[in-house]
């Protein structure tokens, strides 16, 4: 996030108890899945409330316009990010990313939850943003699944998919920053972890360097990559 925030944004939103403790922000590496995740929650919760991030990027095959994310050109990302419309936004292999902040203030001021689908770097500009927001770390169940999940995907190159591997042996090791971790090692489960910690969201230490509750973490340090 700029040094600017965000427009209509005022001091409650900044307060550990206040209104952001209703935000609950899905992160973790690229290729983990935070996608398919938030589909399934969709289909199987469809009274959560997602925000609908924009991105430069263009649609991949099957997404829609609103849906999975707002598509705009670089012109309009930049002018909303000048002018504050965006409560964090980040680039990411070239293209911009980032959160529409009117929609979830709208929703903050009606008192009611929300869910925010973000990377890393947006995840840590929320928190500074938000205090009072729940870090949830979607992880995968291993390395090697983290690999077959993103060269699977078949939509990029092999430099792109190189990238993006080297930035999610970097991501994994955020986990500690977050206040839950939840492994992807079935989507449903996954989906339905989530919804509960949306409603019933985990009460932070006082100190942001405690471990994170770990749901069924079963990530093997064996099976990750070397720093």
């Amino acid at each position: 996030m700029g040094a600017e925030p965000p427009a209509g944004f005022s001091a409650d939103y900044a307060d550990p108890s206040g209104p952001a403790t209703r935000v609950t922000v899905l992160s973790g590496p690229s290729g983990v899945g935070k996608g398919s995740v938030v589909t399934m929650l969709r289909r199987r919760h469809p009274r959560v409330w997602v925000s609908v991030s924009v991105t430069t990027r263009p649609p991949r095959p099957g997404e829609r316009d609103g849906v999975q994310y707002h598509f705009v050109d670089q012109a309009t990302y930049q002018r909303m990010t000048a002018d504050g419309e965006l409560l964090e936004h980040a680039e990411f292999a070239g293209n911009g990313y980032g959160t529409p902040w009117r929609p979830l203030r709208a929703r903050l001021a009606a008192g009611l939850p929300a869910l925010l689908e973000i990377d890393l770097q947006g995840a840590r500009q929320v928190r500074a943003a938000l205090p009072g927001a729940q870090l949830v770390f979607l992880a995968p169940p291993s390395w090697p699944e983290l690999v077959r999940r993103l060269v699977g995907r078949g939509t990029e190159d092999a430099a792109a998919i190189a990238r993006r591997l080297e930035a999610a042996r970097i991501e994994l090791g955020a986990g500690p920053e977050f206040d839950v971790m939840v492994v992807n090692d079935d989507v449903e489960r996954a989906a339905d972890e989530l919804v509960r910690l949306t409603e019933f969201p985990v009460r932070r230490s006082a100190s942001r360097h405690d471990k994170p509750r770990q749901e069924e973490a079963r990530v093997a340090k064996q099976d990750l990559p070397e720093s």
